[in-house]
């Protein structure tokens, strides 16, 4: 039983177990621009909703912390016109301890599964500031962080692709 246990405790020290702390999560930039209120249109109009998603992050100066931010770029046009009706601009951070990820893992990490932990809060502020703003509140649909990063790494590779021939042919 003993040599069990000891066997089970070096593969523990080996593998040691995830563990990922939110320290805090913080407004980094809001910017809500009531385009349609400023030019005095009122009226029911048919929005257009876009989402642009951006996600960074970087080691902070203490062991095993890191700051992962969700900047949403969100425009909303009138589907008849054209006119722009809101633009909302979000940049939102958190501050996570993060523990027993390898480093090849870490950087999926950071913007997979640290996006995905914040997201609930982001979606509540937009919900507000959009109904806040008097529009209906947008509920945000859940965003798929897995294929944004996937995404990410295909464009870097396309990118990287078309610019070796070109420093071959010089």
């Amino acid at each position: 039983m003993s040599e069990n246990g000891a066997a089970g405790a070096g593969e523990a020290a080996k593998n040691p177990q995830l563990q990922m702390k939110i320290l805090g999560q913080f407004v980094r930039d809001l910017s809500f621009e009531n385009v349609m209120a400023q030019k005095g249109i009122s009226g029911e109009v048919q929005p257009d909703v876009n989402v642009q998603v951006n996600l960074d992050a970087k080691k902070r100066p203490a062991e095993n912390q890191y700051e992962v931010a969700t900047k949403l770029t969100i425009s909303s046009k009138a589907k008849d016109g054209g006119e722009q009706l809101f633009l909302l601009e979000l940049d939102y951070a958190g501050i996570f301890m993060i523990t027993g990820v390898s480093d090849d893992q870490l950087h999926p990490f950071l913007l997979i599964e640290c996006p995905r932990m914040m997201f609930p809060f982001l979606r509540r502020i937009v919900s507000d500031v959009t109904r806040d703003g008097g529009y209906p509140p947008l509920n945000l649909e859940n965003i798929d962080f897995l294929q944004i990063y996937r995404s990410e790494l295909a464009r870097r590779q396309a990118a990287q692709g078309a610019e070796a021939p070109a420093k071959g042919d010089a």
